[in-house]
């Protein structure tokens, strides 16, 4: 029997399966690896397989529940892997996440989505790059994902939602989150008109010290860059998380744009590196529109 076909006649709960990947969560040791390894293992599983008892998941589900209302969260929605409407890009991730939280509109999953992406701490000319990309792209009528980060990821959300298209924030916190704390309004507009994604677990998220929750950021970039087709990158450094989607987009068999300015920067290594690794360098923004197979004349930019 496929997964496929398994999924069909199994009846699946989202509060169930909601609270059984919270409970998994709640081991020693998990993390997106050891809990993808077990789903390789039992294909077709899902997560309330793996907790025998059904009302500890029951119980997760309550306190995952309450931690979102407590945080503001008055609506949200789960997909699951096995389920219905679960968005199967995802599987390309060398540990791709069963359960996913977000608010929104859904339906954008399915629309032609690009990452725009980079660094917190922008130039003017990366800025005004960004806000000319996203009119760019919006105007061929892809939908503008990236993370709600400051910097780019910010500008990259405002300009979308200033030019009526649609945008999806992935995000580093439980839906109930904010980071920047600053972007908390951006995020709310995103949930009610547009898409807010999130697949860190509630629960561990408010249980473990919160250092360490900065590991959730670089797990979204490659869940950001598997639910795209392409990732572009305006402005980063050496160092910047943003490489973390570099290196998921070239190992996923997506398309990684680096922009001309990057390569200008004296001493920077990155744009290069991946160069040599399949990246596309960007001279003109044609070029982007020419490698996702866009006309060259679609029309005219919307205006806000």
């Amino acid at each position: 029997m496929t997964e496929s076909s398994l999924a069909l006649n199994r009846p699946i709960s989202p509060w169930l399966e909601m609270g059984a990947y919270e409970a998994l969560w709640s081991e020693l040791g998990t993390w997106f690896k050891s809990i993808a390894d077990k789903f390789r293992e039992h294909p077709g599983a899902v997560p309330s397989d793996f907790v025998p008892d059904k009302r500890v998941a029951h119980t997760f589900s309550e306190r995952a529940f309450a931690l979102l209302q407590g945080g503001g969260v008055k609506r949200f929605g789960v997909r699951i892997h096995g389920a219905g409407d679960y968005p199967l890009q995802l599987r390309i991730a060398d540990h791709p996440v069963e359960v996913l939280y977000y608010q929104g509109w859904w339906d954008l999953i399915g629309s032609r989505c690009v990452a725009v992406v980079g660094t917190r701490k922008p130039t003017d000319l990366a800025i005004s790059q960004t806000k000319e990309l996203v009119r760019v792209l919006a105007r061929d009528g892809f939908t503008i994902v990236s993370g709600l980060a400051a910097g780019i990821d910010t500008v990259a959300h405002e300009t979308a939602i200033a030019l009526n298209s649609p945008t999806i924030a992935v995000i580093g916190t439980p839906l109930s989150g904010a980071y920047p704390r600053g972007n908390a309004p951006l995020q709310q507009k995103i949930a009610t008109d547009h898409l807010v994604i999130s697949q860190v677990p509630v629960c561990r998220y408010t249980d473990q010290n919160f250092r360490l929750n900065s590991r959730f950021f670089p797990e979204r970039n490659i869940t950001m860059s598997a639910l795209t087709e392409a990732t572009i990158i305006v402005e980063a450094g050496d160092t910047s998380g943003t490489l973390v989607q570099a290196r998921a987009a070239l190992k996923q068999g997506r398309k990684l744009f680096i922009l001309e300015n990057c390569f200008k920067v004296k001493g920077l290594k990155w744009p290069y590196s991946y160069l040599e690794r399949g990246a596309i360098r960007v001279k003109d923004l044609d070029e982007i529109r020419s490698a996702l197979a866009i006309p060259t004349n679609p029309g005219q930019a919307p205006t806000n």
